[in-house]
């Protein structure tokens, strides 16, 4: 694994990011206690991500903001899917789903595409669960920048974003 500096609830290191630390206090409210690593180098796609973490690229998840006639929602896919939006909006019972643009992103979620962390938005949005991401004992997702990871089971991410599991991967 890359070194990367790493920070927690009780050890934060000297700069952390404050989405980052918004991503530890939304998990610690909702009981899960997580270490955020950061590379300087950037993990702003799941290629890069995979690469610093020295993990899969499968086992990173891709925090995607979508729009639909019925308001924003999230697709949590692993790295090596790309969504299918009929997918997710047959999933969600919705219509018209689109990728969502970098100021609907930061509105909804209030974190930046690249850095999107799956939880801790102003509002919970609709959420689905890739399945291809229940494969890894550990995943990894965005904790509020570019830069920030962080490692949790997918049952955990799926207990912490009430997401529904999902077959939303384009095929």
């Amino acid at each position: 694994m890359s070194e990367g500096q790493r920070g927690s609830m009780t050890g934060q290191p000297a700069g952390l990011h404050r989405n980052s630390r918004r991503v530890l206090e939304a998990a610690a409210a909702l009981g899960l206690r997580l270490e955020v690593t950061r590379f300087p180098a950037g993990t702003r796609t799941a290629q890069d991500a995979a690469a610093a973490i020295g993990c899969e690229v499968g086992a990173i998840v891709k925090s995607l903001v979508l729009v639909s006639a019925e308001g924003p929602l999230m697709a949590l896919t692993s790295g090596r899917n790309r969504a299918d939006y009929g997918k997710v909006a047959k999933a969600l019972g919705v219509n018209g789903v689109t990728r969502a643009d970098a100021g609907t992103v930061r509105a909804a979620t209030g974190y930046p595409i690249g850095g999107t962390a799956p939880f801790g938005h102003p509002q919970p949005l609709p959420t689905l669960l890739d399945a291809d991401l229940l494969a890894y004992e550990e995943v990894w997702a965005a904790a509020g920048t570019p830069e920030t990871v962080f490692p949790l089971t997918p049952k955990a991410l799926l207990e912490i974003t009430a997401a529904r599991i999902a077959d939303i991967a384009e095929r």
